[in-house]
């Protein structure tokens, strides 16, 4: 089958098109209109002790209650709160937090098992926007029949009192756009940290009480609250990438109200968060494997693509694809791929942005077709016989323009802050003098992941050193207690959480069961009927007797045998890539 002649799956938004396009900074937020409704009754349940381990209890914070009222005409299927929460549990009766929430009710109310609360991961990640928009395709009509499916905004996150680092967005969107991705060459090391210390100076002196009160372990105790809210007598939760830590420190703080836990695409917690003596002196991007995980999977992108040849994957087309890739990356080190965008605009995509670029468009094998046309843009702009600005394809432009939307929500707005805030106060980072030496090792064993894995965490040093720490923070032991059965996925070639975490993660548990993706791209939402029935079995039936088993995606990349299931599913996986950064 020809190219030309080939008909090809409709391509879901992904967020390198845009990313690699610099057209915008900041990633969408729909504002849901939240009308006044009915206030539920609280559960006629006793008070929740939630307390710091090691420390005397505290008085027990009160349950919210929960008014679920229209998410607006955008998303009409959805119900849409907000709640307040303890700002510290150690004074649960004092300031408190906003957390937003959202939920799909149960299509048949009769059958109904319950809420299935989720965190798509980051972290950072709005889990309003991760069920709004993907809960409808990613879950199984089973799992929508039978559970209310409820996301929300982890505190710091979003709508839920945002840790912002800046006056406003566009003074954050125009700080952010002039500082390195990270830094290409010793030479650019010193203005990588002089930047990294600016930005948790601001962060810092922006938002210092919202920041220091993001633990996940504080997260793990909004949970709970919303757990009880909600009225159910134990929790049901799936968490994808930094949400399987979530999930393992709620397992750890509250071992006995669990009825069902889906963890997939797993970080280990004991390597996330570096306590241990061998970890300490480790950036968190390398102890996690994002540079092996990185180089590995683009491995695999560029054999695949040779395989399936020119008439499948364009970037075949100038020659064998390692061998482009890397005379690709050479030249920009150099320079620049230039490229004329509608308007007579032009935008540069350096080293630094292909290389990040190219590393989230790992995490969807849907959108590798899309990613090989970038690829081909890029290294065809390097040409040494291009003596032109060559134009973007238009198709990439409209994706990335309707992808990605910046956003105006005055003093409170979705800033960086939150993701900081979520790992930085979890972590243990590196002195800065550690990271030069490990970023050319790493680089040396992974090119091009190395470097850019390896000084993401720096901002977090600065900002543990200007006093952001959070006391109620868990940082271990991991060994688990519930004596619940969980279940544990992992993705065979992920690039963001490697599969060579997903045993040690499950073997923490007592009762655990590993369901292997024998594929590619981060996580196994969306890519499997094989995983999401085993993910639809166990919510059901979450104690039933089940063996370890390896699935099959549903489609290979570079072939046309996508079934429209996977097309619709395809922008679960890129959204995962826009807000796991």
């Amino acid at each position: 089958m020809t190219r030309s002649s080939a008909r090809r799956p409709s391509r879901a938004r992904g967020r390198w098109s845009a990313a690699a396009l610099g057209l915008v900074s900041s990633v969408p937020l729909a504002v849901p209109v939240l009308t006044a409704a009915p206030a539920e009754a609280a559960p006629a349940v006793p008070p929740v002790t939630i307390t710091t381990t090691g420390r005397p209890a505290a008085p027990a914070p009160t349950v919210p209650k929960i008014s679920w009222a229209s998410c607006g005409p955008d998303y009409p299927a959805f119900q849409c709160a907000t709640v307040r929460v303890p700002t510290d549990y150690d004074r649960p009766r004092g300031a408190t937090t906003k957390i937003a929430i959202t939920r799909l009710p149960a299509a048949r109310p009769s059958e109904r098992i319950g809420s299935l609360f989720t965190n798509p991961g980051g972290p950072g990640g709005s889990g309003v926007d991760f069920v709004q928009q993907n809960a409808q395709a990613v879950y199984s009509q089973t799992v929508r029949n039978r559970f209310d499916i409820v996301g929300f905004d982890p505190r710091g996150v979003n709508r839920s009192n945002p840790a912002t680092c800046f006056r406003d967005p566009v003074e954050e969107s125009s700080a952010l756009s002039s500082t390195l991705p990270f830094p290409l060459n010793p030479g650019a090391e010193p203005r990588y940290a002089a930047e990294s210390k600016s930005l948790a100076a601001h962060c810092a002196a922006t938002s210092p009480g919202r920041l220091s009160h993001m633990s996940t372990a504080n997260v793990a105790r909004d949970l709970e609250l919303l757990r009880r809210a909600v009225g159910d007598a134990r929790l049901n939760y799936a968490g994808y990438s930094y949400g399987t830590f979530l999930g393992a420190t709620y397992a750890k703080l509250f071992p006995g109200k669990i009825r069902a836990m889906v963890l997939d695409g797993t970080l280990d917690p004991r390597v996330y968060v570096g306590r241990d003596a061998r970890y300490r002196n480790v950036p968190a991007g390398i102890r996690i494997g994002q540079d092996r995980g990185g180089a590995e999977v683009f491995g695999q992108f560029l054999t695949l693509c040779a395989q399936a040849g020119p008439d499948v994957c364009s970037f075949a087309q100038l020659g064998q694809p390692s061998t482009v890739a890397r005379t690709m990356f050479d030249r920009l080190k150099q320079r620049p791929a230039v490229y004329r965008v509608p308007g007579a605009q032009t935008v540069s995509v350096d080293y630094q942005l292909a290389v990040g670029t190219i590393y989230n468009g790992l995490y969807t094998p849907t959108n590798w077709l899309d990613l090989a046309d970038f690829m081909t843009s890029v290294a065809r702009a390097l040409e040494p016989s291009s003596a032109r600005v060559r134009p973007l394809p238009t198709a990439v432009l409209q994706r990335g323009s309707d992808y990605l939307a910046t956003v105006r929500r005055g003093q409170d707005y979705p800033s960086i802050g939150g993701a900081l805030g979520s790992s930085c106060v979890d972590t243990v980072t590196p002195n800065p003098r550690v990271y030069p030496a490990a970023a050319d090792r790493s680089d040396a064993n992974h090119p091009e992941f190395g470097r850019y894995r390896t000084w993401e965490d720096l901002p977090c040093w600065y900002l543990q050193r200007d006093g952001v720490v959070d006391r109620d923070a868990y940082r271990g032991g991991w060994k688990q207690t519930t004596r619940t059965p969980v279940l544990v996925l992992g993705t065979r070639h992920d690039p963001a959480t490697p599969y060579a975490s997903t045993k040690p993660f499950a073997s923490l548990f007592p009762k655990a069961t590993v369901i292997t993706l024998d594929g590619w791209g981060h996580t196994t939402l969306g890519q499997s009927a094989c995983t999401d029935a085993q993910v639809t079995s166990y919510l059901v039936a979450p104690t039933a007797k089940r063996s370890a088993t390896t699935c099959q995606p549903d489609s290979r990349p570079f072939t046309f045998t996508f079934s429209r299931r996977a097309e619709q599913r395809a922008a679960a996986g890129a959204w995962l890539a826009a807000v796991d950064r």
